[in-house]
């Protein structure tokens, strides 16, 4: 089948733990044919959706992941599959790519589904299921914000919709930058914040579950650098195999069935202690990690489940 990845350039990517090229290395050992393009060189012209970018293979050579061939542009509708795979930011630029892309739902199997994308940010699905996460304020009033700090405390301020741990803040009940940081962060972008009770389980690592179609098949633990409060990997994190347990089985149990309706194929949660804290749709990671701690090939199951549907 012709697969197309939309993704950050390909070139950059570590061999090693990056999740997208994993993906694509599997589709390859499927006998799939492989298409690369970045989010801006996909396009709506006259009707079609089409994007410019290059057939490639994948290899596992440090510093250069794919060989790619001569560019070319494609219409995507003769596609059977495309994957949505940028990192956020969640902005415009990327609403309006998934807006897009969902004009191939009559052609093309667009994974994660990107209607569903657009309106499941991390940070905000979680919202249904309250009685799951921490306490959380979202709002852009300085007020409102001041007001759920006073109340818990310990906070960690985070941006909505970024990723990676950037800019994540913790404030302790003695802290005073809170003004100063509410200041910084209205001061370039219009989007709201996203503040939650702090957790201190953090220290003992921040459990990213895969699930696949609904199900989950494994979780890896991501502990933080000494001195630090972020477990992302991209900040320093260190993973280390852990196992399920009967707290992150409720909570797969509880979001499960509705990531599955919803055309989410691959997903994968935040859950620190017993608490739910993201659920990442639009590009997440963590399978090459749990493959070497496991054993178990997660990019076939990724891929069963998606040819099942394309059947």
């Amino acid at each position: 089948m012709k697969i197309a990845f939309q993704m950050d350039p390909i070139g950059d990517v570590d061999i090693n733990a990056d999740s997208s090229f994993r993906i694509a290395e599997e589709a390859q050992a499927r006998g799939h044919e492989l298409f690369f393009y970045g989010p801006d060189q996909l396009a709506y012209q006259e009707g079609k959706i089409t994007a410019r970018g290059h057939d490639f293979t994948t290899q596992r050579v440090e510093g250069t992941p794919a060989i790619l061939g001569p560019q070319r542009e494609v219409d995507l509708s003769t596609f059977d599959f495309v994957w949505l795979r940028q990192d956020p930011p969640f902005n415009m630029h990327y609403i309006t790519s998934t807006h897009l892309l969902d004009r191939l739902k009559d052609s093309t199997l667009v994974v994660n589904d990107p209607f569903w994308v657009r309106n499941f940010p991390e940070k905000l699905l979680v919202l249904d299921f309250p009685d799951l996460t921490p306490p959380t304020t979202i709002a852009r009033d300085l007020e409102t914000i001041k007001a759920f700090k006073a109340k818990h405390g310990d906070v960690i301020l985070k941006p909505l919709y970024g990723n990676g741990g950037a800019g994540v803040f913790r404030l302790d009940a003695q802290d005073r930058n809170l003004s100063s940081l509410h200041e910084l962060f209205t001061g370039f972008s219009r989007e709201p914040l996203i503040v939650q009770k702090f957790l201190p389980d953090v220290s003992k690592g921040d459990k990213r579950v895969i699930l696949v179609d609904g199900a989950p098949v494994g979780a890896i633990n991501r502990v933080p650098a000494k001195g630090e409060t972020r477990s992302n990997m991209h900040v320093g994190g260190r993973p280390e195999k852990i196992g399920l347990t009967a707290r992150d089985h409720e909570i797969c149990d509880r979001i499960g069935p509705l990531l599955k309706e919803r055309g989410q194929v691959f997903v994968g949660i935040d859950v620190i202690g017993d608490y739910l804290t993201e659920i990442n749709v639009t590009s997440p990671t963590g399978i090459q990690e749990l493959e070497r701690f496991d054993g178990v090939n997660i990019a076939e199951k990724i891929w069963a489940a998606i040819e099942a549907k394309r059947a």
